[in-house]
């Protein structure tokens, strides 16, 4: 069963792992604008139940990767900006081919006492890429890694050969699955990293503590200990503002609307921090056909959407991901509504008053909405819609093989990853079954070209092609809101999955 948090078990999380009442509060309306050390800060996130894991290379959910993020440490992150920015490795450098990358590591120490070494950089690399780890998130993107020819490069250097030239391999160390564990590390009973928290307890589905690490490379955190926990929504939502948790993830744009005027909870609002849409099955009929994509993709008023599941707080989406991101491919006309046009593709596709099954959940907040308002506006279209519920706890897994369209959202990362990880032949996530050789040899060909201009102008080709004849439409790039209580000082605006995001080592407390 999955673990779905009211708001008294937020509560009984905590203790469950160690937790009494909230330490390092004072009131509601006392301030300080320097760090201070001590205290115990908790987050909330939405939970997973049972599927959620101490692996670092494994994790997919957000109360995972904050989780990992509090004990290990990747060699690279990306900014704001989504560029890549040193962590472990204080910098790198590649041949003329973009085949041999070097970098450089810091003096980091892991939590046991061993300074970090080439060595477990290269543990690190094997064990992501095991043929055996199913659940290994990174293991396709970094499929081109030779480890075979990787190796040690004096005393703090390693070089990472590749089968192919990859001119964003750094960008692609920073993403989900990547941090760097100790040499012959295989316990996430135990985890010991280098990050700026020791590992303290975990209970899946409802809480992990970590403890600071005064030998932290980059500096010892505020804090004393730093605790995240799994709640839903409502629960999430009422801990924030009741001063049971100092920090709630991925909050609603009613429930920042509702604390407009609370002084003792601020919502930290971050513009273009992913995408929300719909993902029609490409490898199957109807939407094998790209012009019966192409009517979903005209049917859809992408305002209203924006308006009523993210009530306003989002940029509508024009069937693309990353807008404002590197690549982004500008000045591409605006895809607007055109009800007459998707009707009459519908009638010469043959989909014209036949049915096509949405699969939903309650997985992500606005899902559900967004599914019954897309049978809505389908049905003036005329198609119709049978809107199916499956288990949040399995949603994003099962959404891979089931229904005909489903929900759709991403976090922020780089345009190579997303595509590399969502669009290929052999993504391990993708959603919309889209499999044409022609363009995966476009978008590794892009990837491959080492001069910028040419690179992105290849990018914008395969987008494009993407744009007319894929499976995604992509209606809106929200807004992603965090709460913080009063007393909690230190968070940063940041797009999910940058630097900054779920980053407590630079947070203090009141």
């Amino acid at each position: 069963m999955p673990v779905t948090p009211t708001r008294r078990s937020v509560l009984a999380a905590a203790v469950a792992t160690g937790a009494g009442l909230l330490t390092g509060c004072s009131s509601a309306n006392s301030g300080s604008s320097s760090p201070k050390k001590g205290g115990t800060l908790s987050a909330a996130f939405p939970g997973a139940g049972v599927k959620e894991t101490m692996d670092p290379h494994a994790q997919r959910q957000f109360v995972d990767i904050a989780r990992h993020k509090a004990v290990f440490d990747k060699l690279v992150e990306l900014d704001s900006t989504l560029r890549p920015v040193p962590r472990l490795a204080r910098s790198w450098s590649s041949d003329d081919e973009a085949r041999v990358w070097r970098f450089e590591l810091r003096e980091a120490r892991f939590h046991d006492g061993h300074v970090l070494d080439a060595d477990d950089v290269l543990y690190s690399l094997s064990r992501i890429l095991d043929p055996d780890a199913a659940d290994h998130l990174a293991k396709n993107s970094l499929s081109h890694v030779d480890l075979a020819n990787c190796r040690k490069v004096g005393r703090r250097g390693v070089e990472i050969a590749l089968t192919r030239p990859n001119a964003e391999l750094p960008s692609q160390l920073a993403m989900t699955g990547t941090p760097v564990v100790r040499d012959g590390w295989d316990d996430p009973s135990k985890p010991v990293g280098t990050g700026p928290f020791r590992f303290a307890s975990f209970t899946a589905g409802r809480g992990f503590t970590g403890r600071r690490f005064d030998d932290h490379w980059n500096g010892a955190p505020h804090l004393d200990e730093v605790r995240i926990l799994s709640a839903e929504s409502e629960a999430r939502a009422a801990a924030v503002r009741s001063g049971e948790v100092h920090f709630a993830h991925e909050m609603t744009p009613t429930f920042a609307r509702t604390v407009a005027h609370d002084g003792r909870v601020r919502v930290v609002a971050t513009k273009r921090s992913g995408v929300q849409g719909f993902a029609l099955k490409t490898d199957r009929a109807p939407f094998d056909d790209p012009d019966a994509a192409l009517a979903v993709k005209l049917l859809v008023d992408r305002k209203r959407l924006v308006d009523v599941v993210c009530a306003g707080r989002a940029e509508i989406g024009n069937d693309l991901y990353g807008k404002g991101y590197t690549y982004y491919p500008d000045g591409l006309e605006q895809r607007e509504q055109d009800v007459a046009e998707a009707r009459r593709l519908l009638r010469r596709t043959g989909l014209y008053n036949k049915k096509v099954t949405f699969y939903t959940s309650t997985a992500a907040d606005g899902f559900a909405q967004a599914a019954h308002l897309f049978t809505e506006q389908a049905g003036e279209a005329g198609l119709k819609v049978e809107v199916v519920n499956g288990p949040p706890e399995s949603y994003f897994t099962d959404a891979l093989s089931k229904g005909t369209v489903t929900n759709h959202r991403c976090g922020a990362m780089t345009i190579p990853t997303y595509i590399g990880e969502r669009l290929l032949s052999d993504a391990p996530q993708n959603q919309t079954a889209w499999k044409h050789e022609d363009f995966d040899d476009g978008f590794t060909a892009a990837r491959a070209e080492v001069d910028d201009e040419k690179r992105t102008a290849r990018y914008r080709s395969v987008q494009t092609t993407l744009r007319d004849r894929g499976g995604l439409v992509l209606w809106g790039h929200p807004e992603w809101l965090n709460a913080v209580s009063r007393t909690a000082h230190g968070v940063k605006e940041a797009p999910p999955n940058t630097v900054d995001w779920a980053r407590f080592d630079t947070v203090w407390l009141d």
